[in-house]
């Protein structure tokens, strides 16, 4: 039985280290640019060694991976709970989201153009989820879901939004639930 706990304990550990290390990136992500992300910094950032990072990462790459998986998870949380045609907790699932993620998905954007590969896989990857987020919550309510309404609620649910909202002009979040309920309301009758 001893050897059982042990097994148990070490798993424990590892999956604890291998969370730290996924922290530790995910901290980067959000904080500078991805080219900045090295082994070095994530071991630093994790209070490991660099050997212990590629131990249980495999390389950069498979750090950058788990933040992906971790935040996947959460945004399907955040955003994926809503009923299609439920504007209201579609609304403020997304805007959880955004209160959640904001900054560092406003990180990725920041450096969507720069030679390193993380930011735009991450911002395109982003895009997708977001337009089929926008189909399968509204769809259902348009009359007529046409790419040019589509266009709309995604502009109409777009980070920048709650980005001015919230960031910019200092609205509360319940008054930033309101103002996209209303853009997005709009939109809708009028499909």
């Amino acid at each position: 039985m001893t050897r059982t706990y042990d097994m148990a304990i070490r798993a424990a550990a590892a999956n604890q280290t291998a969370e730290g290390i996924a922290a530790a990136t995910e901290h980067l992500l959000s904080s500078g640019p991805a080219s900045a992300i090295t082994l070095q910094a994530i071991a630093e950032g994790s209070g490991v060694t660099v050997q212990t990072v590629l131990r249980h990462m495999g390389s950069r790459d498979g750090c950058v991976e788990a933040v992906r998986e971790r935040v996947r998870v959460r945004i399907e949380a955040q955003r994926g709970q809503a009923d299609p045609g439920d504007v209201l907790s579609a609304i403020s699932g997304l805007v959880a989201h955004y209160e959640a993620e904001g900054l560092l998905v406003l990180n990725l954007l920041a450096q969507e153009s720069a030679e390193d590969a993380i930011s735009r896989e991450a911002v395109e990857s982003g895009r997708t989820y977001h337009r089929a987020w926008v189909e399968r919550s509204f769809g259902p309510l348009l009359n007529d879901p046409e790419q040019q309404t589509i266009d709309a609620l995604v502009v109409a649910t777009d980070l920048y939004v709650w980005k001015l909202l919230r960031l910019d002009l200092g609205r509360t979040v319940q008054e930033t639930e309101a103002v996209i309920t209303r853009l997005v309301r709009t939109l809708l009758e009028a499909s």
